[in-house]
């Protein structure tokens, strides 16, 4: 039987990992970490509780979208936020495109976006009584 305890890690595959770097470190505020010495590029970030997010280039990854649409119901991972408002804002302000939903029918309120290479991020908050 295996015992899962925790999510450690989620790849995405990026092909400009300067712009992939200023979308999840800048703009998603994430704190990168140490990476160890590969032979291809990339980059780590710490997704706090243990979890991380690993960026790989890799030229002829089948995993790039090939579009920038935003599609909730496509492949994509999701980092909580602490505020719903504020996380929309920001990206609002920073140029990036958003799909928020408030009232999903999930529990939390979502935010979808795409990253350069259209990989899909949910982002999600929790509801806070009216």
């Amino acid at each position: 039987m295996i015992v899962t305890q925790r999510l450690h890690h989620v790849a995405v595959v990026v092909s400009d990992l300067e712009a992939a770097k200023d979308f999840y470190g800048r703009i998603l505020g994430l704190k990168e970490i140490a990476r160890p010495p590969f032979d291809f590029p990339g980059a780590w970030y710490d997704l706090g509780e243990g979890s991380q997010l690993h960026l790989i280039v890799h030229p002829g990854a089948r995993a790039v979208r090939g579009t920038r649409e935003i599609d909730g119901k496509d492949a994509h991972f999701a980092l909580r936020v602490e505020s719903y408002e504020e996380t929309l804002a920001h990206l609002k302000r920073e140029g990036v495109e958003a799909v928020g939903n408030p009232h999903s029918i999930t529990g939390w309120a979502q935010i979808f976006c795409c990253d350069p290479d259209g990989n899909v991020i949910e982002l999600n908050a929790e509801v806070r009584p009216a």
